[in-house]
């Protein structure tokens, strides 16, 4: 009970290191997700409306690459970072920029994925009506993408849940170090091994808090496209 108490002074003080790590980890979560987006987007809006050779062994690739091992991912991230790597005169490994290079290879097939589907069941829904319009592909695009605005605003939610919850990829490129590349998750596995279980749980509260209020925002997303649709 002592702990819980202790976690709740944490947060209700603003406690600075605490702060810290909640701001960190939010913004290499909400970065993974941008860069995701722009990837993930527009490769999803074009797999559901062309087709070509190989286009469905395509998307069971992409449909796999959504449960990709996080772990497997920090590995292939740390071998292109490092020194001897490819991308290792960048300078990058175990800084918040690597951080979010693996957050992105999480998440983007996710959104990927998630909005090939969305794109391939409205495209069923206006394919004749596009068509009597002569509109063409990069207008379809466009098109199909503002109208399922809403869906794919909750492709993204579901984006950043996957990025705030990570721990495995960002611990092996990012090195949780203090102050500097440590984040919610991070803090917590580590703070629990080293007993300290007033800052790991007040981390996990707002992790906790943060998972709520994603799904609330992706079921108020739901409920307005359904409003907007009838």
């Amino acid at each position: 009970m002592s702990g819980e108490l202790s976690a709740l002074d944490l947060l209700l003080s603003a406690d600075p290191t605490l702060i810290a790590i909640v701001r960190l980890s939010l913004l290499i979560s909400l970065s993974a997700v941008l860069f995701a987006a722009l990837v993930g987007v527009p490769l999803g809006a074009c797999l559901a409306l062309t087709h070509f050779p190989g286009r469905e062994v395509l998307i069971v690739i992409l449909n796999a690459l959504m449960g990709l091992p996080p772990v497997v991912v920090g590995l292939a991230v740390f071998l292109l970072l490092s020194r001897s790597g490819p991308l290792g005169s960048w300078g990058l490994l175990f800084t918040p920029q690597a951080m979010v290079i693996a957050q992105t290879v999480l998440v983007a097939p996710i959104i990927a994925a998630l909005t090939r589907q969305t794109i391939e069941d409205l495209w069923v829904e206006y394919r004749d009506e596009l068509a009597a319009m002569n509109v063409g592909p990069a207008r379809r695009v466009a098109t199909l993408v503002w109208d399922a605005r809403f869906s794919l605003v909750t492709a993204l939610l579901a984006g950043f849940g996957r990025a705030a919850a990570e721990v495995g990829a960002i611990i092996i490129v990012g090195g949780n170090i203090d102050g500097f590349t440590r984040t919610m998750t991070t803090a917590i596995a580590l703070e629990t091994s080293k007993g300290d279980l007033p800052l790991a749980i007040g981390l996990g509260m707002i992790l906790i808090l943060i998972v709520i209020i994603i799904n609330a925002l992706a079921w108020g997303m739901r409920h307005v496209a359904e409003r907007y649709a009838g």
